[in-house]
């Protein structure tokens, strides 16, 4: 029988709190778990930052003619490429933002998140692999460029249904007391693991004219290399929250009674998927309301700080004048002082609360966006110090607003919560961009593209300030658990 067509037996509560103060973390299950952290860097840092896209985008794949003429033909051919890229990832949120609240539900019901996150991962490490066939092959530049899109749109996708049900077992590794702090250390291991990996490939590969087992720039071989040992990097230190963390036990009257096998079956599973989404959305606007202003307000404060990522590496290049090896110099130093202040922001999670400290840290951002404007004609300099400034912002926020929303999340529905995360964030994904793309537009100068990333950051902080959580819930302690009706996950 389907979910759809029988209702629902009368409510029963949901299991208790699996993560009670009683039970302490385990450092190994801790370590175990933020490991994923870790090796996600592969995928943050080298395919997705500072090296495959910004190789897309490069003169690698335009005609060699026109790349040795260079000026506006060149400049064209560059734009068109971004273009593209953009339309690439575009569709990919599109999709991220249709399935991850699904994938979340069904994740719930099921009680496999663990077996989610085992596939989306090894998805995206088969598509980070694939990107090493990705070549600047004179003779077919456009195809290529298109595959390379195709990939990396794809592994964006696979990557962030991965991260939900990875942000989703943060509950299993901590305590209510020690979520801020469990979570800092997953950042904090994530901006260490791209620090050591991008050491690696710039040392051995990408920065010498012959790098190590003989590679060379010739035919993109040292860019191709770099990516393929990040997918080896990646499934290397995603196993152990595989072997370590445990799944969430799901009541038998917690689950959906089996419907039919085939394809009809499942159609009828994601069609049930999605009305029950719906359901818990209105259902979360009547009981927790605040819960979803405050997903609607990290949607535009976490399209700010993807915008800083994004926009960064441009804005030194293009503002303040540095070269290609100078931005992964700056990379590396960049995620050395995001990681440290990530991980201190953790342990002042728990005492002071995830609220106050993303305040306090969008607040923080605001202020050294605005010092980098002003101080553009002041060369790399400048640059270097203001930017190691929102450096010690960014980590903080992004990791606060995963403990804020756990600590939010009734027990047996982070999945779905985080579900709910990611796609708001992606439905707001257009606006660092649309930001960014205006302010340079109508002032002619990439300078002015920093005020457009500070006004949505502002935009996201004004959002928030107005929303009253509850202290409890945001100082150590999970919120209750929910009743749900019996047939509420989805198989």
């Amino acid at each position: 029988m389907h979910a759809d067509a029988v209702p629902p037996p009368p409510p029963v509560a949901a299991p208790p709190d699996p993560v009670g103060a009683a039970r302490p973390a385990r450092r190994r299950t801790v370590a175990a778990w933020a490991l994923w952290d870790w090796g996600s860097a592969a995928f943050n840092a080298v395919i997705t930052t500072f090296v495959f896209t910004r190789w897309l985008t490069s003169d690698a794949f335009v005609d060699p003619e026109v790349a040795a003429a260079g000026g506006a033909p060149l400049d064209a051919a560059l734009a068109e490429h971004s273009t593209w890229l953009g339309w690439g990832l575009t569709a990919a949120g599109a999709a991220i933002a249709l399935l991850a609240p699904v994938a979340g539900t069904r994740a719930d019901g099921s009680g496999r998140r663990r077996r989610g996150l085992a596939v989306q991962t090894s998805v995206t490490v088969v598509l980070c692999a694939a990107m090493a066939l990705v070549r600047p092959d004179p003779d077919a530049l456009t195809a290529n460029l298109v595959l390379g899109i195709a990939l990396l749109a794809t592994a964006n996708l696979t990557f962030e249904l991965a991260s939900v049900h990875y942000n989703a077992l943060l509950p299993r590794v901590a305590t209510p007391a020690t979520l801020g702090r469990v979570s800092g250390i997953g950042w904090g291991a994530g901006y260490l693991g791209g620090i050591v990996l991008l050491l690696v490939l710039f040392v051995g590969f990408i920065d010498p004219e012959v790098g190590w087992f003989g590679v060379t720039p010739a035919d993109g071989a040292n860019i191709r290399v770099a990516v393929l040992l990040s997918a080896v990097w990646f499934a290397a230190f995603a196993v152990p929250v595989l072997v370590a963390v445990p799944d969430d036990p799901v009541p038998a009257a917690a689950r959906r009674p089996d419907g039919p096998s085939g394809l009809r079956g499942r159609w009828r599973a994601v069609a049930g998927a999605y009305r029950r989404v719906a359901a818990d959305v209105r259902d979360l606007w009547r009981t927790s309301r605040s819960t979803v202003l405050f997903l609607l307000a990290s949607a535009v404060y976490r399209d700010g700080l993807a915008g800083v990522f994004t926009f960064g590496a441009v804005i030194a290049s293009g503002t303040f004048g540095f070269s290609a090896s100078e931005v992964v110099v700056f990379a590396i130093a960049a995620n050395v002082v995001a990681g440290v202040s990530t991980v201190l922001a953790g342990l002042l999670d728990d005492r002071v609360g995830p609220r106050a400290l993303v305040v306090a840290a969008l607040a923080g951002l605001v202020v050294a966006g605005v010092a980098t404007f002003l101080l553009a004609d002041a060369g790399p300099a400048a640059f270097w110090a203001c930017g190691l400034l929102l450096c010690v912002f960014v980590g903080p926020a992004q990791s606060a607003s995963r403990s804020l929303l756990t600590r939010l999340a009734p027990p047996g529905r982070e999945s779905q919560l985080f579900g709910l995360y990611a796609t708001t964030g992606r439905a707001a994904s257009f606006l660092a961009p649309l930001a960014f793309a205006t302010f340079v537009a109508v002032s002619g100068s990439q300078r002015w593209g920093i005020l457009g990333l500070v006004l949505v950051l502002a935009l996201g902080l004004a959002a928030l300030l107005p929303l009253r959580l509850p202290a409890a819930r945001v100082a150590g302690t999970r919120a209750p658990a929910v009743a749900r009706p019996a047939g509420g996950g989805t198989a």
